[in-house]
Order: structure tokens, then sequence, then C-alpha cells
């Protein structure tokens, strides 16, 4: 009797909480992805009306969230070979792969046309691309076909701090591509560095990242390669009106910090890898969220000293 009455448990379906579709939307990118389009928004040189800023910055978190639920759609078959993804809500039965589709067309309609009435086209344009850019570019075609699916897949999580700057000037300028190829550059290491100490992750799931198609030795080549034009890009930043001294300043020490974790990755075997559980990477890894983040908090904190006229190019 109480083995029937076990067996019947294991049968009954796991309900869903609001946590689970929570979780759907990725809230971890998407605070990425606020954030870089916040201050996109704010840093641009015309002023956005705070209720305005709040809309649009609930319509691009909307949008990142429908992202995140069409790609767990896409990739439910997938994330339950993966051990980082194994226990997200669709894989562990307790939401329905097509509840996550309408969810994510459900908010993706919402996020756009809502934007749009909000501030102008061309944001709500640059919204909808992106997410069509994750979903069906990234999620749909790249991920399970080429090695460059990170690189050219960056794209989506590039383009935030653009549509922020489009939402205020509804337009695009030499400062939001430079927003825009700071993320994108920032991507590559960013995942490489991870994909060396998940190991088997992504062969197990046949998702050709780089460490699988060309070997672990390749890919410390390519962290180290793509930090060196990311690097550049930093430093490019600071010579824009989006620049001034404490940019440079912070950009700097953010730079030779992530350099220097990339040319450790690069120097380093897979023997010593082993040997201390991958722990230079696992580190560098962290270093690339510091420094992705300081970099646009920095940005925020010059864009405010300017506007007191303090820490720019001929001032203090």
């Amino acid at each position: 009797m109480q083995e029937a009455s076990l067996d019947e448990s294991a049968a009954v379906p796991v309900e869903a909480g609001l946590g689970d579709y929570f979780a759907l939307l990725k809230p971890r990118v998407m605070s990425l992805v606020v954030f870089t389009a916040l201050v996109g928004m704010l840093a641009a040189p015309v002023p956005v009306h705070p209720y305005i800023a709040f809309v649009a910055t609930l319509c691009i978190a909307v949008g990142a969230g429908a992202s995140g639920a069409l790609n767990m759609w896409w990739d439910s078959d997938i994330d339950t070979k993966m051990r980082r993804t194994r226990s997200r809500p669709i894989p562990q039965g307790r939401v329905r792969p097509e509840e996550a589709l309408g969810l994510g067309l459900a908010l993706s309609g919402f996020a756009v046309v809502l934007l749009w009435l909000a501030t102008n086209l061309l944001s709500a344009a640059l919204l909808a691309f992106t997410i069509f850019f994750y979903s069906v570019i990234y999620s749909m075609i790249l991920k399970r076909r080429t090695p460059q699916n990170i690189v050219i897949g960056g794209a989506a999580g590039a383009f935030p701090p653009m549509i922020g700057w489009a939402v205020a000037t509804g337009g695009v300028s030499l400062e939001s591509v430079l927003l825009f190829a700071l993320v994108f550059m920032w991507t590559p290491p960013h995942f490489w560095a991870l994909a060396l100490f998940v190991k088997t992750d992504y062969g197990d799931a046949g998702v050709p990242m780089l460490t699988e198609t060309h070997g672990r030795p390749a890919t410390r080549v390519q962290v180290f390669a793509y930090t060196l034009p990311l690097v550049a890009v930093s430093l490019g930043i600071a010579f824009t009106s989006l620049g001034g001294w404490l940019y440079l300043a912070v950009a700097l020490a953010l730079d030779v910090w992530f350099l220097a974790g990339a040319w450790a990755i690069f120097r380093r075997s897979e023997a010593q890898a082993e040997a201390d559980s991958y722990a230079t990477e696992k580190r560098v890894f962290m270093v690339s969220l510091w420094y992705l983040f300081g970099h646009f908090g920095a940005i925020l904190a010059q864009s405010v000293l300017t506007q007191w006229g303090l820490a720019q190019w001929g001032g203090f």
C-alpha cells in the first residue's frame, strides 16, 4: 500500500508557481539588460521625463524577459542535458513548453507596442529586432549550427543601450554604436570563460561551442584575442561625449584587470586548470561581470558629473 501511494504521488504533475514563470524570463540576464539600457537612456544628451523613462525601462525589461521565455521554449530539449540548465522550470516539468511560448509571444507584443506608444518608432523597432534576433537568429539558427553562435548572437545583448539612447534621442549616434560595440565585444570572452569551466555541458547537449569544435587551447587564445579589441572600444568611448577623466580612470583600471585575467587564461594548460578546478577561469568569468557593470556605472557617473560641469575633458 505504501509503495502504491508513492507511485501515485510521483505521477501527480508539479504545479507551477509564480516564481517558475518569473524564472522563464531569465531575471539575471534581464537585470544586465535593464541596467545597460537605462545607462544609454540617461547618458544621452536629451533629457527624458521620469515617467517616460520608467515606462521605457519596463518595456525593455519585459522584452528581455520575453526573449528569455522564447529561448527556454525552444531550448527545452537541450536544457535537460546540461547541468546548469536542467533545474529550469520546463526541464523540471513545472511549466509546459507551450506555456513558455505563449508567455514569450504575449510579452513581446506588449513590450514593443507600449514602447512605441510611449516613446518612438525607432526604439520600438530596435526592441522588436532584439527579441527576434535572440529568439530566432541566435536560439533557432546559430546556437546549434556554428561555433560563432556567441560571437554573432552577442548582438542581441548589445542592443539595449542603443535602445535606451534611441528612447531619449529618437536616433542613433557614434556614442550609441560604441555602447553596442562594448557589449558585443565583451560577450565572447565572457561566455568562453564560462564554457571552459562548465566542461562537457555544451558537448552533452550537442551545442557547437568553441570549446567543443576547436578545442580548449584554441578557446583560451580566443578569450585573449577578443579582449584586445574590447579594450580598444572601452578606451575609445573615453574620447566621445560620454567620456571624461572619471570614465577614463575607471575604464583603464577595469581594462588592466580583465586583460590580466584573459592573459592568465591564455597561458594556462588544461592540466593546470584541472589541478585547481578551473579557479582562474571562474575568477575571470566573475571579473567579466564586474567589468561590464563597472563600465556602464562609470558612464552613468561621468554623465552626472558632466551635467554639473565636472570631470570633463578641459575640466579638472
